[in-house]
């Protein structure tokens, strides 16, 4: 009997993780380029092995199993953006439901949202860059010192630096407002 080369002899536990461990790096690149955080991505690449596992006598048919990994990987994470900008469009269509001083609510809170990305904007690029990393992008502190290669306390004393650099402006403008 001829062997098929892609074929497997079955997927029990050690072949599972002898075709899946390589390519689970390259499943987590996938991912990450498409959803926003570490977790996110890490989830996906997590969910797609279990969809896998769960799938391990059908594998036996597939030829190229680390494309078929990748493509899952890939729409598991489509689908996810796709359900979040599904829930963020139910929350714009509840806007528009909405009276009049709602929507002028919504008009100022963008308004806001804008005068803060600009003086964020001219924060110096450490500030910005760690403030961003934390509050806009949730990563946490050993991501942000590993993406940074600055220490923790740096890390730390930086961010509590360009919040206050913030902070500072919000009521500089603020003021000015009132005058």
């Amino acid at each position: 009997m001829t062997r098929h080369p892609y074929r497997t002899d079955g997927m029990n536990q050690s072949n599972f993780i002898a075709t899946f461990s390589l390519v689970q790096k390259k499943m987590y690149k996938v991912s990450r380029r498409l959803l926003t955080s570490h977790e996110e991505a890490a989830d996906a690449v997590q969910e797609t092995l279990l969809k896998l596992w769960g799938k391990r006598e059908q594998l036996e048919q597939v030829r190229n199993k680390e494309a078929y990994a990748m493509q899952m990987v890939k729409n598991y994470a489509l689908d996810r953006l796709k359900s979040k900008q599904a829930s963020h469009l139910k929350i714009v269509h509840s806007n528009y439901e909405s009276d009049e001083p709602n929507a002028q609510q919504e008009l100022e809170r963008q308004s806001q949202v804008s005068l803060v990305q600009q003086m964020i904007a001219q924060l110096p690029d450490t500030y910005r860059m760690i403030l961003h990393l934390r509050d806009i992008e949730y990563y946490d502190f050993e991501a942000i010192e590993q993406s940074m290669d600055m220490k923790s306390t740096a890390v730390r004393v930086t961010l509590s630096r360009a919040r206050k650099a913030l902070k500072k402006k919000i009521e500089e403008h603020l003021k000015s407002q009132t005058a």
